[in-house]
């Protein structure tokens, strides 16, 4: 029996093409770049309106630097150092220049596309949607799919391939170089512990406070030490292993009500569980930190029917890469390095997620995404 093709109904049609054509009218075109139909360069209002809108779908991403730079490749600019910048000089004055210290940036074409089958098409037209709520609807789909791919890969990414392959590397590993690839090269790695530790009674760590306070100690310089703006990023599953040890020894006060405060504190800084971070991995870094990089006047868009495929693609084309801003300022175990002891005991334990801080993926849209 063959396979049932898809079926894009009049209306997902017609509701399809008044999106093409309010995308382009609200990213400041009136015509497609020469060459390429439909596909269309974002102009400079716009590109700032779809930066905004993608901060805006994904909590984490307000927390980290995301900015545009004129530059294929570039100088690094630390715009979140703990250094201090007030002192005195005899006869003078004091001045302290922002540091631009030879930590380059380079970005690569970063291709995204979202594509919408024929028959979900159908779905959302047939759900009695205006052109102006399908509008939404798929910008509200797409830029959240997009946003969270630049979570996936500043987690993950490890290499950038000139064919990527998302079923080998379903995290972006591929894409490009995120910020624990770029922390394990810089300096020989010493910022980052590759060396096996293990979590637990009798391990390397007896919590998660004694790993945060040996990363601190040791790998964050003294005049980051207190910052107020340190976080702790923390994996998943050592979250999980360090909740079930303190629920398990709940018949001590002090047990019992540090497995309450785990979500929110980790060696007395503010502890966040972010998205596509790999369970096992702990860093301790200001967030800020974190950069993704956008060249300034490549954002290009296409949207189209694409009948060969039954699907309508929303794509994304830019220059685009990962930084830190100090590398000394951020500090991580990897998650290739840790065991967690009791791991057997660990899969039956239940987290209650109203307990932990995440970065959820939550979604705001408003005209602005359409961009």
């Amino acid at each position: 029996m063959g396979q049932v093709q898809p079926f894009l109904n009049d209306t997902a049609r017609s509701l399809g093409h008044d999106y093409v054509s309010n995308l382009r009218k609200m990213c400041g075109v009136n015509a497609p770049l020469p060459g390429d139909d439909n596909y269309f360069a974002v102009t400079a209002p716009r590109e700032i309106a779809l930066r905004a809108a993608l901060l805006e779908s994904i909590d984490f991403l307000n927390m980290i630097s995301v900015y545009d730079v004129d530059q294929l490749q570039g100088q690094v600019v630390d715009i979140g150092a703990s250094e201090i910048y007030t002192g005195r000089v005899a006869n003078g004055r004091f001045i302290k220049v922002l540091g631009v210290d030879g930590n380059e940036y380079a970005l690569v074409k970063t291709d995204s596309c979202v594509a919408i089958p024929w028959d979900l098409m159908s779905i959302w037209a047939n759900s009695g949607s205006t052109p102006e709520e399908f509008m939404n609807l798929v910008n509200a789909f797409t830029t959240q799919a997009w946003a969270l791919d630049m979570l996936r890969i500043g987690f993950n990414g490890t290499s950038k391939a000139a064919t990527t392959n998302p079923i080998a590397n379903p995290n972006g590993e591929d894409v490009n170089i995120g910020w624990h690839k770029l922390a394990l090269n810089f300096d020989a790695g010493k910022q980052v512990i590759t060396d096996a530790v293990t979590l637990g009674a009798g391990g390397d760590y007896a919590s998660l406070d004694a790993m945060a306070a040996d990363l601190i100690n040791s790998k964050i310089p003294a005049e980051y030490r207190t910052d107020p703006r340190l976080r702790v990023l923390v994996g998943a599953d050592l979250v999980a292993a360090e909740q079930f040890r303190l629920y398990g020894a709940a018949d001590k006060p002090t047990e019992k009500i540090a497995a309450q405060l785990l979500a929110n504190s980790i060696a007395g800084r503010p502890a966040i569980i972010p998205p596509f971070m790999p369970g096992k991995r702990m860093v301790v870094t200001i967030p800020t930190n974190l950069q993704i990089l956008t060249q300034r006047n490549t954002r290009r868009r296409k949207a189209e029917f694409v009948e060969d495929r039954a699907q309508f693609e929303n794509k994304y084309l830019r220059n685009e890469g990962y930084a830190l801003g100090q590398p000394r300022l951020y500090a991580a175990i990897d998650e290739n390095a840790v065991t967690i002891n009791d791991t057997v005991a660990m899969n039956n334990v239940n987290i209650n997620a109203d307990s932990i801080t995440i970065a959820s993926p939550s979604v705001t849209v408003n005209e602005a995404g359409a961009a």
